[in-house]
């Protein structure tokens, strides 16, 4: 049976401290989620639910975007999917009564672990002006406020329409076609946050803004890297690809600052050996310095350069452009400078080197520790001159592989999600629905915290996702949501952002990816697009949460029918009753998906074109492949500071907290941690287990601080410290981002640690 939530906060000024641990899964992960699992669903329907995760016939995890493979197991999840699909297929409800009892001062001095942990919103939720608890609203009276609001304003893009990865193909599409009629591109999304960097880095190099391997380029591939990853906890169903990928023979370099269980060894659960023995996947560990790894592969291509034989001087004839440029500045490159950089030692670097040349295959894996710096465009460029130097994009077991963080984020931004739209999709869209679509760019998440800081926009709506946690600068952040007129969110639990509201704000409870959804034209699915550029369907089994609850393709067209009334001719009614209608209208907007209902038909769905992978074609401004050569930057550390990376705990995804542990790194009890290097805590006399305060400094001279973290001792590379996201989103300014994508730089912030008041 379902254990009920908590009462009261947890206290965390105590967090317990184990030695970390070097290796991953295993039974201790299986014993971790079918003990989550029952104490939110109960023995039966745990055993329902999780045989249903990623099954072709099944419901698409709602947690990490990666792929599945063709062949699947039974138990076709991880630890941290479990725990996702746990929370959302849940027995715990959050029912008016709830409200009543706890008024949105209270909801705000919670934790994010409290207020997750008391289960599924069941009603339409509505804080009138003034009022100190969200209290029921019908639809039809919801959907009346938002138009309220819209009409108020002096111009659509005073609105702002925010979307989650969570949400669905189908769902995306009717949003931002929502959006565009009424005016606004100011779409922004959670990939702002994170991989917009890969996305800019990648349209302007390859043509496309996405990855180019599939899971079978992995299991061919002789050198893997993965830099600025942790799979273990962030994308655990990747170590069984790397395991399958290492017996096949291929070398795995790990870089990053700290060392990661899950990259160290894999105890794959799915069979004897894997539980007993474990496969060790890192060959060679790079410990590089935070925001090192620009430095790391310049200097890697002009040694290459200097190899002969090395480059593949037909593929680079051939295939790219821009390549006397790049060798003029990769020459350029210093070992000396290059050491300071990245704090490695020259015989690793030439370790890595002697790996790379011997690879006829090379994979480059990346995530949020290369897209979130000041200098993450150029890192990821370096890291696309590095594959095109030796021709691994458009070579089975070769490529470029950006690893998405939420379900659908990629799919998202395929069906339209974007702030800044390409000429031909608008011109796709104007042709297929009859209206002119607005052509001028929109905000995204950092404009669109400055436009609400500004009263530039006043009216902002949430598809899905924790907007006040997940962004930065929270101070910040929260007052402008504050100024709002109107804040909206479309969610399945509670989270930080319902108790940080405008003068007005609604909460939507909608369905999640476990749930059967039923409608005018009988039951539907919906479909996701995976890191690879997999499309496929998802459908749910189990009974709504709640009588009250719509899907979000229904909430946006029955809001799109009461906002733009008699003047908009789309189908709004239709789409609702069948999403099928949906399907064939994306097939006539978006390349690659013809017979788009046709194809998902298929168990399993379908892979997305993509020419630099399929036809070795690269549609960029050129015509070819672009070598860069941006100048090495890397972040300057004034004496007496650390650089700080914000990264999440095993026991969350996202914003999500599923509990107060980081079985990996030792962390029990607790979330307010701050990891040291030994030898950085000596040198600032700090000492293990003391308590500080975090305070970043930034060029404005504000002071931003995140109090009471407790010191451990851990092994990161020297100069770099780590702490828990969204607690130390605090001190990441807004205006610290990353050139081009405007990302936001949370994995370079520099910090002081003082004296907390509470040690």
């Amino acid at each position: 049976m379902a254990s009920k939530p908590p009462k009261g906060d947890p206290v965390q000024d105590a967090p317990q401290v184990a030695p970390a641990q070097h290796a991953a899964a295993g039974l201790p992960a299986i014993g971790h989620t079918l003990r989550i699992a029952q104490q939110q669903m109960g023995v039966r329907r745990t055993a329902l639910t999780l045989l249903r995760v990623n099954q072709k016939d099944g419901f698409d995890c709602p947690g990490c975007a990666w792929p599945e493979p063709d062949h699947r197991h039974a138990a076709e999840f991880c630890e941290n999917g479990a725990k996702a699909v746990a929370e959302e297929a849940t027995l715990r409800r959050v029912t008016p009564d709830f409200f009543a009892a706890h008024p949105v001062a209270d909801l705000a001095g919670r934790s994010g672990y409290w207020l997750g942990q008391q289960g599924r919103l069941t009603h339409p939720m509505y804080l009138a002006e003034g009022a100190e608890r969200y209290e029921p609203v019908s639809w039809e009276r919801a959907f009346d406020i938002v138009a309220e609001e819209i009409a108020a304003l002096d111009s659509p893009d005073e609105s702002v329409f925010y979307t989650s990865g969570r949400t669905s193909n189908e769902a995306a599409f009717l949003y931002q076609l929502f959006a565009r009629e009424l005016g606004t591109n100011n779409l922004p999304d959670c990939s702002n946050m994170c991989h917009e960097s890969s996305g800019s880095a990648l349209t302007e190099t390859i043509g496309i803004g996405k990855g180019s391997v599939l899971l079978e380029d992995l299991y061919k591939s002789d050198l893997i890297i993965v830099a600025g990853q942790n799979p273990g906890t962030n994308h655990p169903r990747m170590l069984s690809a790397l395991e399958k990928a290492k017996n096949n023979g291929a070398k795995i370099i790990t870089v990053n600052p700290l060392p990661e269980a899950g990259l160290e060894r894999f105890k794959n659960p799915q069979t004897p050996q894997g539980m007993l023995k474990g496969t060790a996947l890192t060959d060679l560990f790079l410990q590089i310095r935070l925001g090192g790894d620009q430095a790391l592969f310049r200097l890697l291509n002009k040694l290459i350069l200097e190899t002969d034989g090395a480059v593949d001087e037909a593929f680079v004839r051939e295939h790219t452009h821009g390549y006397e440029d790049f060798v003029q500045a990769a020459r350029a490159a210093d070992w000396d400078d290059t050491l300071r950089a990245t704090g490695l030692e020259r015989e690793r670097i030439e370790e890595a080197l002697r790996m790379v040349l011997a690879s006829k295959r090379t994979v480059v894996c990346w995530a949020m520790g290369l897209t979130q710096h000041k200098h993450a465009v150029p890192t990821i460029r370096e890291v696309v001159n590095f594959l095109l130097l030796r021709g691994n994009i458009g070579r089975p077991g070769a490529g470029v592989c950006p690893v998405r963080g939420h379900s659908n984020v990629q799919g998202d931004r395929t069906m339209g999600i974007f702030e800044r739209p390409a000429p031909a999709f608008l011109d796709a869209l104007e042709k297929e629905f009859g209206f002119a679509p607005p052509r001028h760019h929109g905000l995204d998440v950092v404009r669109a915290i400055k436009a609400l800081r500004d009263g530039e926009a006043k009216v902002f709506f949430a598809m899905g996702g924790n907007f006040v946690a997940a962004s930065p600068d929270t101070d910040v952040t929260e007052a402008a949501m504050r100024k709002a007129r109107l804040t909206v969110h479309v969610s399945t639990k509670l989270n930080r952002s319902h108790a940080v509201t405008g003068a007005r704000a609604l909460i939507l409870p909608t369905l999640g990816r476990t749930e059967r959804d039923v409608q005018g034209g009988g039951e539907q699915f919906v479909t996701v697009e995976d890191s690879m550029g997999m499309v496929h369907a998802s459908r749910g089994r189990l009974e709504p949460a709640g009588k009250q609850l719509l899907s979000e393709p229904a909430i946006v067209c029955r809001l799109a029918r009461r906002v733009l009334g008699s003047a908009s001719h789309t189908p709004w009614e239709e789409f609702e009753k069948d999403y099928a209608t949906v399907r064939d209208r994306i097939a006539r907007v978006i390349p690659g998906f013809e017979d788009f209902n046709a194809k998902v038909a298929h168990p399993g769905g379908f892979a997305l074109p993509h020419a630099p992978r399929d036809e070795r074609r690269f549609p960029t401004a050129t015509g070819k492949a672009n070598f860069t050569a941006a100048p090495v930057e890397y972040p300057e550390l004034p004496a007496g500071r650390l650089l700080l990376q914000t990264l999440r705990s095993h026991d969350q995804y996202n914003t999500t907290i599923y509990g107060l542990d980081d079985r990996y790194r030792g962390i029990k009890n607790g979330r307010r941690v701050v990891l040291v290097n030994p030898d950085d805590a000596a040198e600032l006399g700090l000492t293990e287990g003391a308590y500080a305060d975090l305070v970043s400094e930034w060029q404005d001279g504000v002071e931003r601080r995140a109090p009471g973290f407790r010191i451990v001792l851990y092994p990161t590379a020297r100069g770099c410290a780590a702490a828990y996201y969204p607690e130390t989103n605090v001190l990441v300014p807004l205006d610290a981002t990353a050139d081009t994508s405007n990302t936001p730089a949370s994995k370079s912030v520099v910090v002081r640690l003082e004296q907390s008041a509470i040690d």
